[in-house]
């Protein structure tokens, strides 16, 4: 899977982070606990993620420098979403049927 540079930005930010990827893992756990449809799942949670980006701009440069040259127009958190719910929260193996 391929990431955009600001999703891998994040996803670097939360692996030198250990705190802020443990609440994350939580809560994409969370989100696929509630279940439905996994298209739905990772559409919630890039909204989510599009929303953490914009609140770590107001603290960590590196996110502040990506805000201040790309503006506040909203940027596809979708692939990572993906990719966290697949680490995360992987779906469950189907049994095979006993005959």
């Amino acid at each position: 899977m391929s990431l955009n540079r600001y999703e891998q930005m994040l996803i670097n930010y939360l692996e030198c982070h250990a705190e802020e990827k443990r609440f994350w893992e939580a809560r994409v756990t969370e989100i696929s606990r509630r279940g439905g449809r996994r298209e739905s799942m990772a559409l919630e949670l890039n909204g989510i993620l599009w929303e953490y980006f914009e609140e770590r701009s107001r603290f960590e440069s590196p996110f502040r420098e990506v805000m201040i040259h790309e503006g506040d127009r909203k940027i596809s958190m979708l692939n990572l979403s993906e990719y966290l719910l697949r680490m995360w929260a992987p779906l469950p193996i189907k049994k095979k049927g006993s005959r």
